[in-house]
């Protein structure tokens, strides 16, 4: 099971989590008997929304009631902080229900509030309580994968609780902000984080320190450091009988399953995986109950259990469905299909795969096409935001029937300049993209330029004038090919033929003419079709120096442009000593550097193809005769485009 999908869960728990302990029921019992007796609307909307608060990890029918109650107090009121307490109450009972959008909503408008508050006062709970609606939407926008909004409110909240001391609020945000972190695929980053907190919380003696005791061992499992996991799993367990923090416990309950699997003892795991589950469907968390069951469908798949697996994984993928999880229907539906296959129900099998295929394929869109999805995200969240800020101002500035004329002109006003600013950010954010793919054209393998110099006073030293100044020559001419076309998106193909004729001839004379060159073209191909720069050299170089370099005696490389299904091919083929071969050299061998050219290749690729919505991909594979290898064949499928905007197609 992926990673990411295992740790997507974290997210929640400490912009949530107190301070739990076992006198908690003293402190509800407590709060009804101030409630019983204040005579003051507004205390007891403050009490109201303390009680809610303490329902948020065990009860959230019971944090809307209470959170209900407070807001209607304080609307009654007008009471603005007990409006934005209750608002924050609604917010955490639907994350714990699963609904981050309406979540998010209930965020956006205590955000609304707080900031409204500020504006007229400068008060510490104010500030605190601004703080938490930035973790909290930071929470939802984790959950939702958005993680570089989540990190912009989670250093927003940072900011403000810094301001105010919080040391147990700063505490909790080092750990989310170490788990977004970790979803990033950045494991030392999110170790280094989540350690500032559990340092913290140990100075401070807080009792969510169980959570980041979980989290620290999740992160040594996901290195594979099971012994350290296991230890820190321990730890937390200790730390969890203090505390009534059901969710995390359930969380824990799931990862210890997830140890015991890993480790082949499945019943101890489902054991744990069971009580996980029991916990999850206590507080009717549905992405919990999920994750368990998608978990034990796995460990039954691997005892041959097939029908036992095939109900878990089905019903983890009808609750992923449900609150549309789109990593865990991914893997649900993979799993179900892998099921389908060892049952014999190939028509289901294939069903499954085809619906796995699909979102994996909407998953992995490339950074560029993420970024624009996330803007048009924010365009519509802010555009909700924005209309409920001027909601609330309407509310507290005009009369119901003194404002609506002036009230329209605001609106149409405010909408048109929030557009905009939104169409400015997109344009930047379109022009920094433009920008990157400008970056990936300049980046050369250094080593390859070293290695001409070196070769040019190579030439020198040993008296070999000519020859130098001849593979100066040619060097410059290609030094001066790379900067020039690197200016712009397409170099025209027979420029990029020259450059590559420029640099085989380079590579051909460093070598002592190891190998022979042929370069051709199809006449289809027209004068002004084009390419982006530099995207063939990284698999002629990788042509060279794996392939022709370890190579006994002479060899060739053939580069071939051709027009093929309205789609731009080229191939490389080399008769050196094919691709397998060249990997296990390279394992067996000391690196002196890493290129990380073809990286980079692979990365342009995936940006024209977003770009162009046109299919955009290599393949490399083994030439193979009698058995055995003699060579190595690269395609490179690239949509046709050309160097004038104005070139019509029919």
């Amino acid at each position: 099971m992926k990673n990411s999908f295992r740790f997507h869960i974290f997210f929640v728990l400490f912009v949530l989590a107190g301070h739990f302990s076992f006198a908690q029921g003293q402190v509800i019992d407590s709060l009804k008997r101030v409630i019983a007796a204040s005579k003051i609307d507004t205390a007891k909307a403050n009490s109201f929304n303390k009680l809610a608060n303490e329902f948020r990890e065990i009860d959230p029918d019971s944090v809307l009631f209470y959170a209900k109650t407070a807001l209607a107090l304080s609307q009654k009121n007008r009471y603005a902080f007990g409006e934005a307490s209750a608002l924050m109450n609604f917010g955490n009972a639907n994350i714990i229900l699963s609904d981050y959008p309406k979540a998010l909503q209930y965020f956006s408008q205590a955000q609304a509030k707080f900031e409204k508050l500020l504006s007229d006062s400068d008060l510490p709970q104010l500030k605190n309580g601004l703080a938490r609606a930035y973790a909290s939407s930071g929470v939802v926008f984790s959950e939702e994968n958005n993680y570089p909004r989540a990190l912009e409110h989670y250093f927003k909240a940072l900011k403000l609780y810094q301001e105010t001391n919080q040391k147990q609020s700063i505490s909790k945000l080092y750990n989310n902000i170490g788990i977004v972190y970790k979803s990033q695929k950045n494991l030392q980053k999110a170790l280094e984080y989540l350690l500032k907190a559990l340092k913290q919380q140990e100075q401070n003696g807080e009792q969510t320190i169980a959570v980041t005791l979980t989290n620290i061992g999740a992160i040594y499992f996901e290195r594979q450091n099971d012994l350290k996991a296991f230890e820190y799993y321990g730890k937390a367990e200790k730390a969890f009988e203090k505390t009534e923090n059901i969710r995390g416990f359930a969380l824990l309950q799931n990862y210890l399953g997830d140890y015991y699997m890993k480790n082949n003892a499945n019943e101890k795991a489902i054991s744990y995986y069971n009580e996980s589950q029991r916990l999850y469907a206590e507080m009717d968390n549905k992405f919990g109950v999920s994750l368990v069951l998608y978990s034990l469908g796995e460990l039954y798949s691997r005892e041959k259990k097939y029908p036992e697996a095939l109900r878990s994984v089905q019903k983890s993928l009808d609750l992923a469905k449900e609150i549309g999880t789109l990593d865990q229907i991914k893997e649900s539906e993979k799993m179900l299909s892998d099921i389908y296959s060892h049952l014999g129900n190939e028509k289901e099998a294939f069903l499954h795969f085809r619906s796995y295929v699909k979102i994996k394929d909407s998953l992995e869109n490339d950074e560029n096409t993420q970024k624009f999805i996330r803007a048009e995200m924010n365009f519509e969240y802010e555009k909700k935001e924005a209309l409920l800020h001027e909601k609330n101002k309407r509310q507290q500035q005009f009369s119901l029937f003194l404002i609506i004329g002036g009230l329209m002109a605001l609106v149409l006003i405010f909408v048109l300049y929030n557009r905009m600013q939104i169409k400015r950010r997109l344009t930047l954010q379109k022009e920094v993209a433009e920008y990157e793919q400008k970056a990936l054209h300049l980046q050369m393998n250094p080593h390859f330029v070293f290695n001409c110099l070196g070769s040019i006073s190579s030439f020198i030293v040993q008296n070999g004038t000519d020859s130098a100044i001849k593979y100066l020559s040619k060097f410059s001419k290609l030094m001066r090919l790379t900067l020039e076309y690197s200016k712009g998106s397409l170099i025209p193909i027979d420029k990029e033929i020259e450059g590559l004729q420029n640099y085989l001839e380079l590579e051909q004379l460093r070598f002592n003419k190891k190998f022979e060159f042929q370069i051709t073209s199809s006449p289809e191909i027209e004068d002004d079709m084009a390419l982006p720069p530099l995207l063939i050299q990284p698999f002629v170089e990788n042509a060279i120096l794996h392939g022709m370099v370890p190579k006994e005696g002479d060899g060739n490389i053939s580069v071939r442009f051709d027009l093929e299904n309205e789609k731009l091919i080229c191939t490389i083929t080399d008769d050196g000593i094919g691709f397998n071969q060249s990997k296990i050299l390279k394992e067996n061998s000391v690196k002196a550097h890493q290129s990380m050219a073809l990286e980079i290749t692979k990365k342009r690729l995936e940006m024209m193809q977003a770009e162009t919505a046109q299919s955009a991909h290599v393949s490399i594979e083994e030439i193979l005769e009698n058995g055995k290898s003699s060579g190595t064949k690269v395609v490179i499928s690239l949509p046709i485009q050309y160097t004038s905007d104005t070139k019509i197609r029919i």
